[in-house]
Order: structure tokens, then sequence, then C-alpha cells
């Protein structure tokens, strides 16, 4: 059995880490987003929009 304060320790460290995942994973589809969203946007001159 874990002592309280082991436990939050355990816990920040987990939310540390999903938090850097979170982030990776942001920073990639961000990348990786954008040459498509570049292509799409030359022929987006309809006024309304479909987002």
């Amino acid at each position: 059995m874990t002592t309280r304060y082991e436990r939050m320790k355990i816990q920040r460290r987990m939310q540390r880490r999903i938090r850097l995942v979170v982030e990776e994973r942001r920073i990639a589809l961000a990348q990786r987003g954008r040459p498509a969203e570049a292509a799409a946007d030359p022929d987006d001159g309809d006024p309304v929009s479909t987002r």
C-alpha cells in the first residue's frame, strides 16, 4: 500500500507524461495538417464556410 504522498507523486508524474504526449501529438498533427489545408485554400472562394 502506498502513502497518500506517494499516490499524489505518481499521479503528478502520470499527468505530466500525458500532457507531454498530448503536446507531441498536437504538434505532429499541426505539421502534418498544414500542407493539406494550404492545398485546399486556393479554391476556397466560397463565401459560405463548410467548417
